[in-house]
């Protein structure tokens, strides 16, 4: 069993780092918003009418993670191609159904998402801002607004906190109701699986904001998957396919080679919150692994013995052991494990 200390004294072990980066996993969405955010609730409001009888597959499979079932239907899809080429139409059929199981998890975290920003207590965006003021860069693999709507809370606290995203008024015309990537290397926060309020217009990457419309963000995104149009969003089944899909696309792969830049320094530390380093997001943890940064700090909610606990733990030490095998005993990378709930991420 492995020592879990408070995140206060995490984050006094880091001091010595030039650099403190935060990776944020859904836990910091579920923190704040448990009945919202966690698979259990998704599936349970999530809309299959389009594929009705991949409900079954869930059960069958004994889960409500949705990842876990699309990379069920992405590995079937080829076996059956191996197995039986003819089958051409049960591959395809396969596919398509990891397509609306996708488009279900969109729908379904937009459904559910708070409405409004003030939905939210003044109270918990100061401690959530408190909590991510810490650090140089932010990078989520979270899909919602929250974060966005803590950075742009400035009115309940007096911090100064560099919340660039690299979006700007399009150049050609900054009256459009909206605002887009402008591939800034000045960007501090990054969507590494895209958000909902992104979406890719095929020759430009958006971003909705209630600034230039008057118009909650949150109504836009509903809005625009009502037309079926839908937000820039990685949920494949594997690492591999998430990666295939981030670079295919200008701003998700700037995303993640600014944080793999962020990784490479010695001098560099990088705190997880929410995030059991589980091998479907290997594509962003081997970061860690193959760059050079001297400490990790994980997260770990509630008693370490916990099934999930141990899982993180046993991912860690595993991303330890490739950093080792990768990099040798030259770039050690250190291990400290916290109490989430003591970092008081939303109050």
């Amino acid at each position: 069993m492995v020592a879990v200390v408070s995140y206060a004294k995490a984050m006094a072990g880091l001091s010595g780092a030039k650099k403190q980066h935060l990776l944020l996993g859904n836990g910091f969405s579920i923190a704040l918003k448990p009945d919202i955010f966690s698979y259990g609730s998704l599936y349970e409001n999530a809309d299959f009418s389009a594929a009705p009888h991949v409900k079954r597959l869930f059960e069958a499979l004994g889960t409500q993670d949705f990842e876990i079932v699309i990379k069920h239907l992405q590995d079937a899809a080829k076996v059956v191609e191996v197995y039986r080429p003819s089958a051409v139409t049960l591959a395809r059929r396969l596919r398509r159904d990891a397509a609306a199981i996708k488009d279900a998890l969109v729908t379904a975290i937009a459904k559910r998402h708070p409405d409004r920003p003030f939905d939210i207590k003044p109270t918990q965006y100061a401690a959530c801002r408190k909590f991510v003021s810490a650090f140089d860069h932010i990078f989520t693999l979270n899909y919602d607004v929250l974060l966005y709507w803590a950075l742009m809370q400035d009115k309940v606290d007096k911090l100064v906190i560099r919340h660039d995203d690299g979006f700007r008024h399009p150049e050609d015309d900054p009256e459009k109701p909206w605002v887009s990537w402008q591939q800034a290397n000045s960007a501090t926060v990054s969507y590494l699986h895209g958000a909902l309020h992104l979406f890719d217009a095929g020759d430009e990457i958006t971003k909705y904001t209630w600034s230039k419309t008057d118009k909650a963000i949150v109504d836009q995104i509903r809005g625009a998957l009502a037309d079926e149009k839908y937000p820039l969003f990685v949920a494949e089944g594997t690492s591999k396919t998430k990666r295939q899909r981030i670079l295919h696309n200008g701003y998700l792969h700037k995303a993640l080679r600014s944080f793999e830049g962020c990784c490479a320094s010695p001098t560099a530390a990088i705190v997880i919150f929410g995030h059991s380093l589980a091998a479907n997001d290997r594509h962003v943890l081997r970061c860690i692994s193959r760059g050079g940064c001297g400490d990790v700090a994980v997260s770990l909610f509630g008693d370490p013995a916990a099934k999930a606990n141990k899982a993180a733990i046993s991912n860690a030490l595993a991303l330890q052991a490739d950093r080792e095998t990768a990099r040798g005993k030259r770039y050690p990378l250190r291990l400290t494990f916290y109490d989430a709930a003591s970092a008081h991420v939303w109050g």
